[in-house]
């Protein structure tokens, strides 16, 4: 019987809240790759951790990624946080549920300060990390290669997240795969458009 070739996927969904959207560079099309993975991790039945920033000043995650709604794509934990990394006690505990050496895959905002600092957490812990980087942006376009190189030198995956879902099902054969490759080709438009915009380097 196939395996997958990543076993213990989980993904982290940081601070992409409504109120950031005027600010942050092609904030769209972050969204539109989170809602891919999210996808996708309802099919291959991975853990979702989320998080917002200092929630009662800058308000609730985006609608269309179905995190605060009962019913909708059923997170781990969606905790608020005034720390720039997403490791909160809150998270800290819920990943430590998960008995096992997690290979987290990260996508949201802002790439160089609450993504680094989440990865670098992560890594710390003894976490595989991987950095999707048509997932991450900043308000400022110029920080995100800077510090998608710095994670690169601190021992990061940075991948896609096209190159992220073949990688975690490894195998054609797995039973989820065409339910995978369906949301591959829904999202092919979003997913070239994403990477013109946001993998420019």
């Amino acid at each position: 019987m196939a395996q997958r070739r990543i076993t213990n996927p989980a993904l982290f969904v940081c601070d992409l809240q409504e109120k950031f959207r005027p600010a942050i560079h092609e904030f769209p099309k972050v969204v539109a790759t989170t809602r891919k993975l999210l996808k996708a991790s309802q099919i291959l039945n991975f853990p979702v951790f989320a998080t917002t920033q200092n929630k009662a000043r800058l308000g609730e995650t985006c609608p269309e990624l179905g995190l605060d709604s009962a019913g909708d794509v059923k997170t781990v934990v969606h905790a608020d946080k005034t720390l720039f990394s997403m490791l909160t006690p809150e998270v800290r505990q819920a990943i430590a549920a998960q008995n096992t050496r997690l290979s987290c895959v990260i996508v949201g905002i802002e790439s160089h300060i609450c993504v680094t600092q989440t990865a670098l957490d992560l890594l710390e812990e003894g976490h595989k990390v991987y950095v999707i980087a048509d997932g991450v942006s900043s308000c400022n376009p110029e920080e995100v290669p800077i510090a998608l190189a710095r994670l690169r030198s601190e021992g990061v995956v940075v991948t896609t997240s096209e190159s992220f879902l073949y990688e975690c099902m490894g195998d054609a054969s797995i039973p989820e795969f065409k339910q995978i490759i369906k949301v591959v080709t829904e999202t092919k438009q979003a997913t070239k458009e994403s990477l013109q915009t946001l993998c420019k380097i």
